[in-house]
């Protein structure tokens, strides 16, 4: 077979398949070009677990007729003022997002730019583009996805069940909430009630605040600040007590510059700092905050941008060095209360090296292991666990530096 060049159509279809998994996928993409838009309000509206029909609207800054006739142009962005990308700020900057969803589905966007006397409409149905056309909005944008996958029936039958598409795109706007707590953020559609986060003030209290609204009051009543900073890298955050625990680790958020991400040195990190703490088959609620330099971090490792690599370990790895020497051999001490302990674990993980986390108690391995932790679990708490978790009324972490 000769080789021949793909039409335009098939190569978008073929893009989509990376960027478009299932309807949360669009929702996560949809909702993120609204944050990078200056949004203040964001309204979802899912109907069929998103198949039949998606809706996205904020109040951001909008685009201009001239912007949106390109925006469904693949590789077209606003999100670059130059080629660099070393630095990204923004939560998108491939500009694949809108082409491919509209490559498999039905696709409409309304928008309204303050430099126009009116709304501009546009929608692109199995990848052809329709012309700009007049309508009616205030200021910000409209997306509209309908029939998802209609233009590639074969992925239908990946998807799971209206209810399991639907649960995923609610965990997509929980952790995206998250990360911006100063935007009001509402969830509606699939017969249930309207889910409506309100936008909370700036500083640890308003995240408090939006991170109470998602996990529940128990987190918020038990939740202790994690704040930290060492050479440029700061982590930020709030752990619950180990009264708190799941069966699973689905209640650990992790989040670098504003971006959600899910990374298996971290959450193992996270599991040490607990080490002392909890069963095994137990897991903490927590959402931690990484927030560092552009270039000390490479966003463009994962096609649906879910994960980060670090790129330069030379500073994180000497503040990690210096951590390591006040813990005495690489330890951090069993005392330390776990707030403390997620703190330089972070580091040590963002240093791109590993740093031992438990006890000496619970380091070993064998058919004890459990009844070694009973009975430790058992003993009064020390000095360090009582300056850590005195009650709900905690709060901050006073333990002082080892």
């Amino acid at each position: 077979m000769p080789v021949r060049q793909l039409p335009e159509t098939i190569v978008n279809r073929i893009a989509a398949g990376e960027v478009v998994e299932r309807p949360a996928s669009v929702v996560k993409e949809l909702v993120e070009n609204a944050i990078d838009a200056g949004a203040s309000r964001i309204d979802i509206f899912t109907d069929g677990g998103g198949r039949r029909r998606l809706a996205i609207t904020d109040d951001g800054s909008g685009m201009t007729r001239d912007d949106l006739a390109i925006a469904v142009d693949r590789h077209a962005t606003s999100k670059l003022d130059d080629e660099d990308l070393l630095r990204i700020r923004t939560l998108g900057f491939r500009g694949e997002a809108l082409p491919s969803i509209g490559a498999v589905a039905k696709l409409g966007i309304t928008t309204r730019h303050l430099s126009e006397p009116h709304a501009w409409s546009l929608s692109v149905e199995g990848g052809v583009k329709s012309k700009t056309m007049p309508a009616a909005l205030g200021q910000g944008t409209r997306v509209e996805v309908g029939e998802l996958f209609y233009a590639t029936p074969a992925r239908l039958k990946f998807l799971k069940s209206d209810r399991t598409e639907a649960e995923a795109i609610r965990e997509v706007v929980r952790r995206l909430a998250m990360a911006r707590p100063d935007i009001a953020f509402t969830l509606a559609g699939e017969e249930r009630r309207p889910v409506t986060w309100a936008a909370a003030l700036p500083g640890a209290a308003g995240r408090l605040t939006r991170l109470g609204d998602i996990l529940g009051a128990e987190f918020r009543a038990t939740a202790i600040e994690v704040a930290a900073e060492r050479e440029g890298v700061v982590v930020e955050g709030f752990a619950a007590s180990p009264s708190l625990t799941r069966a699973n680790a689905l209640g650990q958020y992790l989040f670098v510059n504003g971006r959600p991400v899910r990374d298996r040195l971290m959450l193992g990190a996270v599991r040490g700092a607990y080490a002392d703490y909890l069963p095994r088959d137990r897991h903490p609620v927590l959402a931690l905050f990484v927030t560092l330099d552009p270039e000390g971090v490479d966003a463009n490792v994962h096609p649906a941008k879910t994960e980060a690599r670090f790129r330069d370990a030379g500073p994180r790895g000497q503040a990690q060095r210096r951590e390591q020497r006040r813990c005495g051999a690489g330890r951090v001490p069993a005392g330390l209360c776990p707030a403390r302990r997620l703190g330089l674990a972070a580091f040590a993980i963002l240093s791109g090296r590993r740093v031992g986390l438990g006890g000496s108690r619970l380091c070993r391995t064998g058919p004890g292991r459990v009844q070694r932790r009973r009975a430790f679990r058992r003993r009064p708490p020390g000095p360090g666990i009582r300056a850590g978790f005195a009650g709900p009324s905690a709060g901050r972490c006073a333990h002082p530096d080892p």
